[in-house]
């Protein structure tokens, strides 16, 4: 079974969709509830918004086929925490983002089936993004990895409030360079459009603090976008008004990866 899809490109910039996926086997679907067989979490349409840009770029791009609810790609496979302190969901979650539990009373995965989750999905997925990176970085001496997230604008149970509209990580300036980083910034800075944080509440997941570094030839970018500028959040219709004016920003912030 093809667990990703990745679209080989010609410059050095990869860029990774870890929770595009939607699909939920049958029997892992069946032992959720209802609610959570829409997977819900999941970052939509995130590779509708990339993947035009990634063709015009040359870029290449790594997206998988499952949701998140079945393993979180973004996750460490130990299971350890991104953010300790505050309540996030795991690598393979039982609540989602409402805070409320995914899997019927009784029907959680136990420790076995979570490491054949780990092998059947999340392995393939790594083992691909590294085999890709060091393709890029042998053809090119350097290579910039790009982590395509997004979420509603809302989740109380991980922020307060309403998300700004771009949300940037670096892992507060250790998976890239100062000059990038600076870079990025200021092409957000340019706009008036879009809202933005820098290291704010999302700083990088697992992949971006695992694969990127400053200082080395591998550099690593996170950018979580609130889905209100590009879809219906409750139908999760994409918007097709609104989300041209995001991928022009976002293509910009890519260009500045390319330069």
């Amino acid at each position: 079974m093809n667990t990703f899809t990745l679209q080989r490109g010609r410059m050095p910039l990869l860029i990774s969709l870890p929770h595009d996926g939607s699909f939920i086997p049958a029997d892992v679907a069946e032992r959720l509830r209802p609610a959570a067989r829409r997977s819900p979490d999941t970052d939509w349409h995130v590779g509708r918004l990339y993947e035009p840009l990634a063709q015009a770029l040359g870029a290449s791009v790594l997206k998988p086929m499952a949701s998140r609810y079945v393993i979180d790609l973004n996750r460490p496979a130990d299971g350890q925490a991104l953010y300790p302190g505050q309540r996030e969901t795991g690598l393979v979650s039982t609540i989602g983002f409402d805070g409320e539990t995914l899997y019927r009373d009784g029907q959680e995965p136990d420790q076995d089936e979570v490491q054949r989750r780990i092998n059947e999905y999340w392995r393939p997925y790594h083992d691909a993004l590294a085999q890709e990176l060091a393709r890029l970085l042998a053809e090119h001496g350097q290579v910039v990895l790009w982590e395509g997230h997004s979420i509603r604008s809302r989740v109380p149970m991980l922020f307060e409030g309403q998300l700004p509209d771009f949300n940037l990580g670096t892992a507060a300036g250790a998976s890239c360079n100062p000059s990038l980083q600076s870079r990025l910034q200021a092409c957000l800075e340019s706009q008036r459009r879009f809202s933005f944080a820098v290291n704010g509440r999302f700083k990088g997941g697992y992949i971006t603090r695992h694969y990127g570094a400053a200082g080395t030839g591998v550099q690593a970018v996170q950018l979580e976008l609130a889905q209100l500028n590009y879809m219906d959040e409750d139908s999760f219709a994409y918007d097709e008004a609104r989300a041209p004016l995001v991928q022009e920003l976002i293509e910009r912030l890519l260009r500045n990866c390319l330069d």
